[in-house]
């Protein structure tokens, strides 16, 4: 199994969760280690995987990406828990591989969110690093996706886009984006890839995804596989422990087990 896979699934044995908690500190955070080391020491008991999305450290400057290096590293060191780099990256291929190479050996990570809007030759250098994950954006949570993602070809393109890149996981590290809001398409989505697969599964909150049918729709029929991502709710609660502990035991109530 890939290692990316085999520690996801270990961590959310141990901790009886699929919760990913997502360190994204906004502006309104004077010190974003700072903040991520307490999220971190707060809830590492309690999530699968975390996820850091690289925009809120990249417009930072210098000290955000300093930031973003130093969560990583502190995750891998004293809390062992795998850490998805939310960097939406791909491009031609000499690219790609720079890109990899920063997400995988600068940042640290264990997946990655790409883009398949340039096909097979941007997306097989994040592939190549086998023990890696690799989450294709295929329907995603934004309220805008509809715009390209529905455009009707024989089917709708979303699903297009995920039959082809079924068909690119030579290696069994690929995943797939997709929105909590989109509750019936989320659905789709599960039977099409199938039990295996991983779905990244963000949305649920502020942008309107509601938590039930992201679980009974995308965690598949052993309880598994579909990983839940929160961020705002859960970093900025005023108790960030009793928050994550609260959407891990609804999640739970969900889970077909």
């Amino acid at each position: 199994m890939v290692a990316f896979l085999r520690d996801l699934e270990k961590t959310a044995r141990q901790n009886n969760s699929w919760l990913c908690v997502g360190l994204d500190p906004d502006g309104t955070v004077d010190d974003a280690f700072d903040f991520n080391q307490r999220i971190i020491s707060a809830t590492l008991d309690l999530v699968c995987c975390y996820k850091v999305n690289t925009a809120f450290y990249e417009a930072r400057g210098p000290s955000g990406i300093e930031a973003l290096i130093k969560t990583v590293q502190y995750i891998k060191e004293f809390v062992h828990v795998p850490v998805i780099v939310d960097a939406k990256r791909a491009d031609v291929a000499h690219s790609s591989k720079a890109y990899a190479k920063y997400v995988y050996e600068i940042i640290g990570g264990d997946a990655v969110t790409v883009s398949p809007y340039m096909g097979l030759d941007a997306i097989e250098p994040f592939l190549e690093r086998r023990n890696k994950g690799v989450f294709i954006l295929c329907r995603t949570s934004n309220a805008g996706a509809t715009e390209i993602q529905d455009l009707a070809c024989s089917e709708p393109l979303y699903q297009i886009v995920a039959k082809k890149a079924l068909g690119w996981d030579i290696y069994g590290n690929l995943g797939f984006v997709v929105g909590a809001t989109q509750g019936s398409e989320l659905k789709t989505m599960r039977g099409l890839v199938g039990e295996g697969v991983p779905l990244l599964i963000p949305g649920v909150g502020p942008q309107g995804g509601d938590l039930q049918t992201a679980v009974s729709s995308g965690i598949n029929s052993d309880g598994r596989m579909g990983i839940i991502a929160i961020s705002r709710d859960i970093i900025f609660a005023q108790s960030p422990h009793k928050m994550a502990a609260h959407f891990r035991n609804e999640i739970n109530s969900y889970r077909k087990r």
